[in-house]
Parts: structure tokens; C-alpha cells; sequence
């Protein structure tokens, strides 16, 4: 089987499963190890290395005006000839969507299997793995990676399910404040925490400075999508000086937490399995000195 993946957790769950050396093609931000070298068949049209305040703007402008922030090749794909794509329909600013797959797909003359995976919680995430399992011959695989995933959940649950859950604001983006949404405030009740202002299966949103000063966080967590720690760590002033100027005092005791937010969080894959033992680790150090 030829399979092009056109999002890192699909990829990460494919070389996952033993599919490394079926996939022929990637998306232009996939960095699964295994996949390393394949041919990348999409581009993004956003600048990353732009203040966050831009990117978020352009983000904006171009899904108000139906615009991709993609690329994608179509002359390569056409060259690949997949017989298997991956990918997904949860959010268009994450990755390319479905439509346009479905139009690259015909520029090129082909008509592959096209797998959809666009999971909204935790459980959701464990049924797309199976999916791809079951859609590859891998279905085994699949069962047993998900064992493996949820024993590592139990874990974590079991260790916190009975010390105090301290209030947890969790941003995805900084300027302007994101709040996680979809998995992720169940990663924070997994990890024992309170997710004060993220829904569990609901989209990301935007909140206002008040809103998170409002909010009295015990643990500010940071882990801005498609950013390194390093960069993230950047934006915290512009965070921090924005808080300070609605309340002096903040974030007074909060502690803050920041993640890397290329491989963590934002990908709803194997992956989601470090994000919570880095995340419970995180709120609660020592219960997971390790």
C-alpha cells in the first residue's frame, strides 16, 4: 500500500503501526523519525517566524475570505500515486482540510482511499488509531497500541483521582490568548486539574486578559500550537505584561507551566499520551518525580 499522510498525528500513528515503509509522502510539518527523507507534498502559505499577533491576523483574514493557509501539490501527489490519504477535518488552521484534498485529488486524476480522522476527545483520538489500523491490515497493531496508550492514561488517572485539582488556565496561543479546547481540558482533568476555561470536545477559543485574570489560575499552562518551548517562552511578556496592566498582582502565587507545542497538545495521536504525563507532572511534581 502507497499512503500519503497529510498531518503529524496521522503520520505519527502510521509509523506507529509498523507503516513506515508504506508511506510515500508527508505533509510539510510531519517530523515522525521514521518518516524522515519522504517527499513533503505540502506547503504552508503563513510565515512562522512572524510576532504571534500577525500570524493570528493573517489566519483570520484568510478563513474569513475561504482562503487555505496550504499548498498543496498536486503534481506531486500525481507522481506518488497513493493509494491511501490521510487526512482530516477538524481544523483548517492545522492542517489542509478535506475540500482541498478532494481538489488536489482531481487536478492530479486520482482516487485514492481518502481517511478522514477528525477526533474531538481522548476516546475519539483511540477510534481513529483503530480506524487506520483497521483500514491498513493493522488492525492488531492498532488494538494493542491503544492497550498500551490507555494503560499509560490509567496510570496518570489513578495516581491523581484523589489529591486536591488545582484551577488550571490552558493557552494554546498567547497574543491574543487562546484557551485549548477539544481534548485537552480532559488531559487537565486526566492530570488533576480544573480546566477553569476550556470545554472538553469543544473548539479552541478566544478569551480576553480579564477573562484569564478572572479566572484565578493555581497553574498557567502554555503550550502554543506550533511553537517550541523556546518561542512560546518568547511570548510570555507580551502575556505578562498585558495581565499586569488589568491586575498588578498577577499571576501572584500561579505558577506557570510551558510546553512544547509542535509535538505536544496539538496532536491527537500517540503523542497526547507524553502531553498528559508532562502535563501531570507538571501539576503536581511531586507525585511524578520521574
Amino acid at each position: 500500500m502507497r499512503i500519503v499522510s497529510l498531518l503529524p498525528s496521522a503520520t505519527d500513528i502510521a509509523c506507529a503501526l509498523g507503516l513506515a515503509g508504506e508511506l510515500v509522502g508527508i505533509s510539510h510539518s510531519c517530523d515522525a523519525p521514521a518518516a524522515a527523507g519522504l517527499p513533503r507534498v505540502t506547503r504552508t502559505r503563513i510565515p512562522p517566524d512572524a510576532p504571534s499577533h500577525e500570524i493570528d491576523a493573517a489566519v483570520r483574514d484568510a478563513l474569513a475570505r475561504g482562503a487555505s493557509l496550504y499548498q498543496l501539490e498536486a503534481e506531486l501527489l500525481r507522481d506518488l500515486a497513493p493509494d491511501l490519504v490521510l487526512t482530516q477535518d477538524l481544523c483548517d488552521v492545522c492542517a489542509v482540510g478535506e475540500a482541498e484534498v478532494a481538489i488536489a485529488l482531481r487536478t492530479a486524476c486520482l482516487a485514492p482511499r481518502v481517511l478522514t480522522l477528525g477526533p474531538r476527545t481522548l476516546s475519539e483520538v483511540f477510534e481513529c488509531i483503530r480506524l487506520v489500523g483497521k483500514t491498513t491490515g493493522r488492525a492488531r497493531a492498532a488494538d494493542t497500541l491503544v492497550a498500551e496508550l490507555e494503560a499509560r492514561v490509567d496510570r496518570v488517572r489513578q495516581t491523581t483521582e484523589a489529591c486536591s485539582r488545582p484551577r488550571v488556565v490552558f493557552l494554546e496561543w498567547i497574543d491574543p490568548p487562546i484557551v485549548g479546547g477539544h481534548w485537552n481540558p480532559e488531559l487537565v482533568g486526566l492530570a488533576g486539574g480544573t480546566d477553569v476555561l476550556g470545554v472538553v470536545g469543544a473548539p479552541s477559543r478566544a478569551v480576553t486578559r480579564e477573562d484569564v485574570v478572572r479566572s484565578r489560575p493555581d497553574v498557567l499552562c502554555v503550550a502554543c500550537c506550533g511553537f517550541t518551548v523556546e518561542r512560546a517562552r518568547e511570548d510570555l511578556a507580551l502575556l505578562g505584561a498585558g495581565l499586569r496592566d488589568h491586575e498588578p498582582s498577577f499571576p501572584g502565587g500561579c505558577r506557570i507551566a510551558v510546553f512544547d507545542g509542535v509535538g505536544l497538545f496539538s496532536r491527537p495521536g500517540p503523542r497526547l499520551a507524553d502531553s498528559l504525563e508532562g502535563l501531570a507532572a507538571a501539576l503536581h511534581p511531586r507525585l511524578f518525580a520521574d
